[in-house]
């Protein structure tokens, strides 16, 4: 057999084996996770009103008129009092769940799974194959987005998307493509100006003209994503590192204040560099949303889906290693049955775990660098 075709056979193989880990995995029941209830209650929501924004699911308690397989997922909404926090363009594939299959989960995971197989695709345009079949079989991944049906991989998949089109030169697409992901979720946004810079001001104005069209008929109705972000933004803290180190000694805001400072020096210096080319180049996003999330006051370990496609194009041990160790933070009170542990609380041992491998595997990756080791793989692609 010619080698080219056995190695083809092969990938096809280990890529099929991905493929049949999500298919397989949608119409299970999602564990260690109850944030579905909520897609599921906005979609209804959405269906019933046109917006589901701007009253909190507990309003409805004792709400008769509510058909009781709402009702059910109603009761089952974690911080009920809380508006949602979903931004429009994920509240539209909430709509869609609803419309091809009303209060059921799998639906969403079957979405969500399409969704993560169309960036893997999009990848292989990307970056090296190998790293690209990394991501393919990243626990992470499947669990977040195949199994407990996290939609975040929507968003990811726009970002990309719109850098994959800047890339090729396709300017207006890529503006369009951006807004959505910002509609999404707002972590796009830190990649904005990397994709926006040096483009005639026309594609800025399409920017902000599909944020406004995403927006504009929920802002009409009286309410956005905001209200709940703002609660969100305040009030949570969750499997933070640095952020919670602070808190030891200085209060919320003034923390916060700190570490923005530090992220917004950060990202100055690597915009500087980014926009000393005068080539367009991929922006190191795994930088960006790495010390984003080492610094942030809430770490989801589906946040980490945003920094995955960046460590297929610049791995590195770190950011893999990353992507690993955050699934420590399920190791709260309630996922463990504990007593003697709060049931949303991570024991400090598990955090000092959690982001001490990935600091040694930093430190792996500074000596790699240090000796001349060059293990990516991927080709250079720039465009003006």
């Amino acid at each position: 057999m010619n080698l080219d075709l056995l190695l083809l056979l092969i990938l096809i193989w280990f890529f099929g084996i991905g493929l049949m880990l999500r298919l397989a995995l949608f119409p299970s029941v999602s564990m260690l996770e109850d944030d579905y209830y909520r897609y599921l209650w906005d979609g209804y929501r959405f269906f019933e009103t046109g917006s589901p924004y701007g009253i909190a699911p507990a309003t409805f308690f004792g709400h008769d008129e509510i058909p009781v397989i709402f009702q059910g997922l109603l009761a089952r909404i974690n911080y009920p009092d809380v508006p949602t926090i979903y931004g429009p363009t994920l509240q539209y594939t909430f709509l869609l769940g609803h419309l091809l299959a009303p209060a059921e989960v799998w639906i969403l995971q079957l979405i969500y799974a399409l969704a993560d197989m169309a960036l893997i695709l999009l990848l292989l345009r990307l970056a090296n194959i190998r790293w690209v079949l990394l991501y393919a079989w990243s626990p992470l991944v499947i669990k977040e987005l195949a199994f407990t049906a996290h939609p975040d991989g929507v968003g990811v998949l726009l970002l990309m998307a719109a850098l994959f089109c800047r890339q090729q030169q396709m300017y207006l697409i890529a503006a369009g493509l951006l807004a959505l992901s910002v509609g999404a979720k707002v972590f796009a946004l830190l990649l904005a100006p990397f994709i926006l810079w040096r483009l005639p001001l026309r594609y800025w104005g399409v920017f902000c003209l599909v944020l406004a069209v995403l927006y504009g008929p929920f802002i009409w109705q009286g309410a956005s994503d905001m209200g709940g972000l703002l609660v969100f933004g305040n009030e949570w803290q969750f499997n933070s590192a640095f952020y919670a180190l602070l808190r030891q000694w200085l209060d919320p805001l003034v923390a916060k204040l700190v570490l923005g400072s530090v992220f917004l020096g950060m990202y100055a210096w690597l915009f500087r560099q980014h926009s000393k080319s005068s080539m367009w180049q991929m922006p190191r996003g795994d930088i960006i949303f790495g010390v984003f999330f080492f610094i942030a006051p809430v770490v989801n370990a589906w946040y980490l889906i945003w920094l995955l496609p960046f460590a297929v194009i610049f791995p590195r041990l770190w950011s893999w290693t990353f992507s690993v160790s955050v699934l420590l933070s399920y190791a709260v009170g309630i996922n463990m049955n504990s007593t003697s542990i709060e049931p949303f609380l991570i024991p400090i041992w598990v955090i000092y775990l959690e982001y001490g491998v990935v600091l040694a595997a930093l430190g792996v990756d500074v000596w790699i660098r240090a000796v001349g080791i060059n293990f990516s793989g991927n080709l250079a692609r720039s465009s003006p």
